[in-house]
């Protein structure tokens, strides 16, 4: 198994806007189910939107590139991911009331 290829994901603006759709599904439902057990909440929140957003939308291999002031694919990716994410908030919620 030392040959075991590592597992490369590479951020991108259709990856990001689907996992931040998700967390605006999901979150919310978690939030008022665990809304009096932090511990299980911050839990909740690391899995379901920051462990997400940083391998989908900012990457593992991130690298500064020289001559370079503002990674603009970046913003893109996390301007997606927040878009997606609120829409499906707001549409979850629609849905629940």
């Amino acid at each position: 198994m030392g040959d075991a290829a590592a597992v490369k994901i590479t951020p991108s603006i259709t990856a990001a806007t689907l996992v931040g759709a998700i967390a605006g599904f999901v979150m919310p439902l978690l939030w008022s189910r665990l809304a009096s057990d932090s511990t299980y909440l911050i839990i909740a929140f690391l899995l379901v939107v920051a462990l997400p957003a940083h391998a989908f939308v900012a990457g593992f291999g991130w690298q500064h590139r020289a001559g370079t002031t503002l990674d603009t694919a970046l913003l893109k990716r996390v301007g997606a991911w927040l878009a997606a994410a609120l829409v499906a908030a707001f549409v979850s919620q629609a849905i629940q009331a």
